[in-house]
């Protein structure tokens, strides 16, 4: 039913060099959804490097249920993809973070302000549950605000029970959590609604960051397929200002 997308020409004069920085992906292998070996690894980055990204920042996932990594495993693991790149002549800068699942785990490490991979400006990246909303995502954002971090809420546009009423992510905003909108999500990749919902928060200029939230190397091909890349443009995303790791 997909063959059309895969037949589809690459375009490989895409760039998204006015992004410079992704702050969001999988690829430290073995420890999530994510890549597998340290070889689809470097093939993600050399691909992150074809589309004009300078740096890149990884971010597994911490979901106790699930994902239990720890700063140890993957800035382990983020050496050997480092290495790896730089035996096969790539030169992209890679770092590692976490996307850290609201979960009881997690407050246990806010409250300890311990064991947290954070990207630059000292900012966590979060996820909610996809399918039921949590009761104290405003206290748990602000709880993190209040111990020194700065909000980064991941993929916002896929939380569709906060689609009836659009105005939480204004408040969320407002309340000093910034958004960051997936490449994905305009593509048509998760879906109509969603794409829809990408666009939304874009012309309402709720959305400070973009990131691929790439998991395997087909979704880097698709964002290279996409006609979106005029379209975003058009939006002043902040991801160069985050120049460090």
């Amino acid at each position: 039913m997909l063959n059309w997308l895969f037949n589809k020409k690459v375009n490989k004069h895409v760039t998204l060099e006015h992004i410079g920085i992704d702050i969001h992906s999988h690829m430290i292998p073995g420890v999530d959804d994510g890549v597998e070996t340290v070889a689809e690894a470097v093939a993600m980055v050399s691909k992150m490097q074809s589309l004009g990204y300078r740096q890149l920042i990884t971010t597994p996932h911490v979901m106790w249920d699930c994902y239990r990594n720890t700063p140890e495993i993957i800035l382990g693991k983020l050496e050997e993809v480092r290495q790896a790149s730089k035996e096969a002549g790539l030169t992209i800068q890679i770092g590692a973070a976490a996307e850290y699942f609201l979960d009881e785990h997690f407050n246990q490490l806010l409250s300890t302000g311990k064991d947290l991979l954070t990207l630059p400006g000292n900012r966590l990246l979060v996820e909610l549950p996809y399918s039921t909303p949590l009761m104290n995502t405003s206290e748990t954002l602000f709880s993190i605000i209040e111990k020194g971090y700065q909000p980064v809420l991941a993929h916002p546009e896929r939380y569709t029970y906060f689609y009836s009423d659009p105005s939480i992510y204004k408040k969320l905003a407002d309340g000093g959590c910034e958004l960051q909108v997936n490449i994905l999500s305009l593509t048509g990749y998760y879906g109509e609604n969603i794409t829809k919902m990408a666009e939304w928060l874009l012309k309402n200029n709720l959305i400070t960051f973009l990131g691929t939230d790439a998991h395997k190397i087909q979704h880097l091909d698709m964002i290279q397929r996409s006609n979106k890349h005029n379209w975003i443009t058009r939006y002043p995303f902040q991801n160069e200002k985050l120049t460090s790791f």
